[in-house]
């Protein structure tokens, strides 16, 4: 068996360290490197093949886990190969979270947070996703906007008040669009936000400009009499439509 010292260097590391926050993390991060050195990283087929997959991280984040030679590598955030560290053959400690992810089977696979002081007592749950399940934001990179704003209306009826689905959100993401010259896609964008949103003025305002854009003054002029006929004092509005009808 593999003898392992836990406090091997830890004292030095105690001394170089001023912050009393870094030194309890410094620890907490030394016993953990320790550990792991101490379990084999590798995990067993049955393991494998029920964690494998993607995990719901917020209702548009995903968090992939997948395996290479039997060790547990997660896609997070733009980051292909995250290696956490495993604790135990069902918990990992994964840095860029500065959390032990604990994976449980029952009742369906899914990923906790370990509990820790700072989650004032909230029971963080990330759930694996179906096959070919997806967030509003892979439906939009697909341009599957059908099926994007169905997600987008799900996470609506669910929880109103949910970030993603903000008005002011969406329409900064049509305009990044927009900015980017990709008008068809602002477009899509401004309509799903004009469905979630039909009593804003301003929705119906941006869709407008995204057909200016597009040099579609027909359907401009059309969304600018929508917006108007939301809120008749919208002087931008007001201004758009002026300036193009007396062209």
């Amino acid at each position: 068996m593999k003898k392992c010292n836990i406090n091997t260097g830890a004292n030095f590391l105690y001394n170089k360290i001023q912050s009393e926050e870094m030194r309890k993390y410094s620890y907490l991060l030394l016993f953990l490197v320790t550990l792991a050195n101490c379990t084999s990283q590798k995990n067993s087929d049955d393991f494998i093949k029920e964690t494998t997959g993607r995990y719901l991280f917020n209702v548009n984040e995903v968090l992939e886990v997948y395996f290479k030679e039997k060790v547990l590598y997660v896609k997070w955030r733009g980051n292909e190969r995250i290696s956490p560290l495993k604790v135990n053959d069902s918990s990992f400690y994964m840095k860029e979270l500065n959390e032990k992810i604990v994976f449980v089977s029952l009742p369906k696979t899914h990923i906790e947070l370990a509990p820790k002081k700072e989650h004032k007592n909230i029971r963080y749950h990330f759930k694996k996703m179906n096959s070919g399940e997806k967030t509003p934001n892979e439906y939009l990179a697909l341009k599957d906007f059908k099926n994007a704003l169905k997600a987008f209306i799900a996470i609506q009826k669910k929880d109103a008040l949910n970030p993603v689905i903000r008005e002011r959100q969406l329409n900064k993401l049509g305009y990044a669009h927009l900015n980017q010259k990709e008008v068809d896609i602002a477009i899509e964008v401004f309509k799903i936000n004009s469905v979630l949103y039909p009593k804003s003025s301003n929705t119906f305002d941006s869709l407008a400009d995204a057909f200016l854009k597009k040099g579609d003054t027909v359907n401009a002029i059309d969304h600018l009499k929508k917006a108007l006929a939301i809120n008749p004092e919208k002087r931008v509005s007001k201004n758009k439509l002026k300036k193009i009808t007396q062209k």
